[in-house]
């Protein structure tokens, strides 16, 4: 069995989705052994590991997409949406969003080394000055 660190390094995330929406097609169609076997002939019921790698995928394509929420945020900010906009599209509030990414921007400030390059001082400046505070003229 692949663990999602393993299968992350193995598929991009369209590779990831695409493989995910293959197993899931089949296990959607498929009836379980205990059931009338109403299914198509060529729909086969999972096997143990294909189960495994449909949970596993699953928590991949999680992964691979939040990696990017951050940076959608930035340039959601930088189009001009407002905190309440951010918000609303995150399906949560424009606090909870806002927090989310100044914890993102102090994680970038501390990365550095193994692979990480980091923001300096600068570009930390830059990104809070973007993000401003979440209640300062919510007219965006």
């Amino acid at each position: 069995m692949s663990t999602p660190d393993e299968l992350e390094r193995q598929f991009t995330l369209p590779g990831a989705v695409a493989r995910y929406d293959a197993l899931r097609t089949r296990d959607a169609l498929s009836s379980p052994a205990d059931e009338d076997d109403s299914a198509p002939p060529d729909a086969d019921a999972l096997t143990r590991g294909e189960s495994l790698e449909l949970l596993t995928l699953g928590e991949v394509i999680a992964r691979k997409a939040g990696y990017g929420r951050q940076l959608s945020v930035r340039s959601a900010r930088r189009a001009g949406a407002s905190w309440s906009q951010i918000g609303a599209a995150l399906g949560t509030s424009k606090q909870a969003a806002w927090e989310a990414h100044n914890r993102w921007i102090d994680d970038q400030a501390r990365e550095t080394g193994d692979g990480h390059w980091g923001w300096d001082a600068t570009e930390v400046a830059a990104a809070r000055a973007l993000a401003g505070d979440p209640d300062a003229g919510d007219t965006r």
